[in-house]
């Protein structure tokens, strides 16, 4: 089958950007959507011009290195499925599509359709962690979780950091994201000496990074390639209040050790 793209190209962050439109010819419905980038580079490199750039990696919606806007819609508006898995059948012979890169401030733009996404590996860094004893591994029975707590973990984890969940959300918000992230380790009882503070490095860190906040439009759930669900917002919310809650009574316990003689002055 042959396509029309309409694909935003632009050299870099510092200069105008603009929609190029290209054609795709003998395209296979076993193919992959990015296998189909594949095709239309061949043909640009083949007529010395410059390839569409787009970020990805294993190819198997694994690594959360693919994604951007396809006809308005992030990963192309398939449930579960990442670009990299989004296969051309369901598309038909003189489709017209339009692919954009995601659209967010915390994500500028390295070129046509992929940008920088360090912000997530930042807020990671800030608090997605855990206290572990160094040495050989230990037995894997020696820490018993229970089995709805395991399984919502895993849940958790299985976000992939793709960023489709801020590029579909109007406040470009990374709350869905972090909220997995602080969930999947704060749910374990080796996540808990850092719980607290894990909550609120990770929250604080995204606030940092210029994210939006959420207005509940759940635009993020219905875009997740992995089907992360909205209720780990609300669950984040409650760490953090636990949290605060948390840092209050430390304060409290060190106004109530203070002198005497401070507090009558």
């Amino acid at each position: 089958m042959n396509l029309k793209l309409k694909i935003w190209r632009q050299a870099n962050a510092s200069v105008r950007g603009k929609f190029e439109n290209y054609v795709v010819r003998d395209i296979t419905p076993d193919m992959s959507f990015l296998e189909m980038l594949d095709v239309l580079n061949e043909d640009l490199l083949s007529r010395g011009e410059i390839p569409v750039a787009f970020d990805h990696d294993c190819r198997e919606g694994i690594c959360g290195s693919c994604g951007f806007l396809i006809n308005g819609v992030a990963h192309g508006g398939q449930k579960g499925t990442t670009v990299c898995q989004l296969a051309m059948r369901f598309f038909k012979d003189g489709d017209s599509l339009t692919l954009e890169p995601w659209r967010a401030q915390s994500f500028p733009l390295v070129r046509d359709l992929a940008v920088n996404r360090s912000a997530f590996d930042r807020i990671i860094q800030s608090g997605g962690y855990i206290s572990a004893p160094t040495g050989g591994a230990p037995d894997a029975n020696t820490i018993l979780v229970p089995k709805e707590i395991a399984d919502s973990a895993f849940d958790a984890a299985a976000c992939i950091g793709c960023g489709a969940c801020v590029a579909a959300c109007p406040n470009s918000s990374a709350m869905l994201f972090t909220a997995a992230k602080v969930h999947q380790l704060n749910l374990l009882p080796q996540g808990q000496p850092q719980r607290d503070q894990r909550s609120l490095s990770m929250i604080v860190a995204m606030e940092e990074e210029g994210f939006g906040g959420c207005t509940n439009h759940r635009e993020c759930e219905a875009v997740c390639p992995k089907d992360i669900p909205i209720q780990f917002i609300g669950q984040m919310n409650r760490e953090l209040t636990r949290a605060l809650r948390h840092g209050e009574r430390k304060f409290a316990h060190v106004t109530r050790d203070a002198e005497p003689a401070e507090v009558k002055r």
